[in-house]
């Protein structure tokens, strides 16, 4: 029995991926220790963060970083950075704005929700979100055009999330807020290169502990040094509703030391055959069409994609779906294309056997009908 079935609550097969609704990431044994070894001491909150951002800028290669609770605190923070530039008056008059230099520019394309809107965070850092093209096309001028004397910096979200087609792309962006002395801010918040955005030109990027890095519920900002030392600021502001605890901190700084250590490519090869291994489970299956698909935005993570004939199964994807929450174990599924009759398995986060139980639920929901 897992700790949250002893409270009643169901247990959770997660094939949807690092996802915070479902507690992103199980972190490893070795987090867990170090975090209940810091749970249990004092420190100087103010030393530990500027330590932990001198580890994890030896990680990324940034000149310095700022540990955050998650991503999204890491936006509102980057943002109000940008717009108070380490004045202590203005980090208190946060979030209200009027008369600073607040407008951050981002694509229309952009401007998704991940649980919560971009531009919402973007407004609790005190930001205007000055929202720029059309939602399928942004052009290098729409953002140049909007750039004027209220500008305060120019935001990127990396994520599968956005619009993946007729974007201007991040060098591209990277050159613009440059040429017209602005910074960069980068959401790289599930990305697995923890330096590339960085070294090809970003000034703040930012990323979740708890996504790939399989951390516990935490963040960080990486960039220029006197931009992190706006961000650290914060935690005499909005950071202060947003403040990371002690084991947090440590959890994060282990398992961003794991994750330096590990053989990334390796690990998405063998989730890839544990797709592949489904597929074949899934193959007696008529009305459904199982194939292995790369993540959209391009990172390496393999899942396996069933589309479903829903006229001739007689039953929809968003009906199978439900059907896997409310079993015992509730599972699941990656659901962002079920309009198109498609649900996607992620492998990152199954444990042992999980993938032969999804198999077999599969065949419950399906009756079991067979290509035979």
């Amino acid at each position: 029995m897992t700790i949250y079935e002893s409270l009643g609550l169901k247990k959770v097969i997660n094939a949807s991926g690092k996802m915070t609704a479902l507690g992103a990431s199980a972190v490893k044994k070795e987090v867990a220790e170090y975090m209940a070894q810091a749970a249990q001491e004092y420190v100087e909150i103010d030393s530990l963060i500027d330590k932990a951002g001198e580890i994890i800028a030896s990680y990324t290669q940034a000149e310095d970083a700022c540990v955050t609770l998650g991503a999204a605190a890491g936006i509102a923070i980057s943002v109000a950075a940008c717009i108070t530039k380490g004045n202590m008056k203005l980090v208190e008059q946060l979030p209200n704005s009027e008369g600073m230099q607040n407008e951050i520019i981002i694509q229309k394309g952009h401007s998704v929700n991940f649980g919560a809107p971009i531009v919402q965070m973007v407004s609790l850092g005190g930001g205007r979100p000055i929202e720029v093209g059309q939602a399928n096309k942004t052009e290098s001028f729409h953002i140049e055009g909007a750039i004027n004397e209220k500008t305060a910096a120019l935001l990127f979200i990396k994520s599968h999330h956005t619009v993946q087609k007729g974007m201007v792309s991040f060098q591209a962006m990277a050159d613009i807020a440059h040429r017209h002395n602005l910074p960069l801010i980068v959401d790289a918040a599930a990305e697995e290169d923890i330096k590339k955005y960085y070294q090809q030109g970003a000034d703040l990027v930012i990323y979740s502990g708890g996504k790939a890095i399989s951390g516990p519920t935490s963040g960080f900002i990486c960039g220029k040094r006197e931009l992190i030392s706006w961000c650290k600021k914060q935690y005499k502001g909005i950071g202060r509703a947003m403040k990371a605890s002690k084991e947090s901190i440590m959890g994060l700084l282990k398992a961003i030391e794991l994750y330096a250590n590990e053989d990334n490519h390796a690990i998405a090869l063998e989730n890839k055959q544990k797709m592949e291994k489904l597929a074949q489970n899934l193959a007696d299956l008529k009305n459904i069409n199982v194939s292995i698909k790369q993540d959209e935005a391009g990172r390496e993570i393999y899942r396996a994609e069933i589309k479903i004939n829903e006229k001739a199964a007689k039953i929809t994807a968003y009906e199978i779906i439900e059907k896997l929450k409310c079993g015992n174990p509730s599972i699941y599924v990656r659901d962002h294309y079920a309009n198109l009759g498609i649900i996607s398995i992620d492998p990152r986060n199954l444990k042992e056997n999980d993938d032969e139980i999804i198999a077999d639920r599969l065949h419950e929901i399906l009756g079991g009908i067979t290509n035979a």
